[in-house]
């Protein structure tokens, strides 16, 4: 059950992706042309400015939920990395995270949808595309259902978060250097594994 979430869960992000670069793909080539027109033909095209809009817009919903799945928005871990790696204080971090990440989501999913219905069943077109309305607002609830889902499979244990889809795992510097020796060398901060079996050994040692 776990591998086939996991695999609907990838193959989703990697529909989105290659939607978002779509997306931005067309919105430079988009905006290239208007201004190469703009500048040189003195002209220009009535929907240059519109679908940009709309692309960017997109673009940027998708980017930020994707951005869920792989940790790569910003975060500050000073006090989160003073706790024990691994350990029970850092897990409860993390659940808060997730849980606060799966509420954003599921208000994008819920309240974006619902906008979106409710632009459906108006007659609004856009002035120069003519595409409804609710075109504008899609972004909204698409984005609230990839952060929903990932925050789900987060919080299951399907997903490990320290797995990466499409980005390296990021190299967390504060971290680094609470770790440092006396002459500021930066120690490799240990796995779990091993700092269990240090702690295992200073018992030990204790011991005896």
């Amino acid at each position: 059950m776990k591998d086939n979430l996991r695999t609907i869960n990838e193959w989703t992000h990697k529909v989105f992706l290659f939607i978002a670069e779509i997306a931005l793909a067309a919105m430079v080539i988009i905006v290239t042309i208007t201004v190469i027109l703009r500048y040189f033909f003195n002209t220009g095209l009535s929907w240059a400015e519109e679908v940009p809009l709309l692309l960017v817009s997109l673009f940027a919903f998708l980017a930020c939920a994707m951005g869920v799945r792989d940790h790569t928005h910003m975060a500050v871990t000073v006090i989160y990395n003073r706790f024990s790696k691994g350990g029970p204080s850092q897990k409860a971090l993390d659940i808060l995270t997730d849980v606060c990440i799966l509420l954003c989501g599921l208000f994008m999913l819920i309240i974006g949808g619902q906008r979106c219905i409710k632009m459906m069943s108006l007659p609004g077109k856009l002035p120069m595309t003519g595409l409804r309305t609710w075109w504008q607002f899609m972004p909204i609830p698409v984005a609230g259902f990839l952060m929903t889902f990932d925050s789900i499979l987060f919080l299951t244990g399907v997903l490990n978060p320290h797995e990466t889809l499409f980005t390296e795992p990021d190299v967390d510097y504060s971290e680094q250097i609470l770790h440092m020796d006396k002459e500021g060398h930066i120690i490799a901060p240990k796995t779990v594994g091993e700092e269990n079996q240090l702690g295992h050994n200073t018992k030990e040692e204790g011991d005896n």
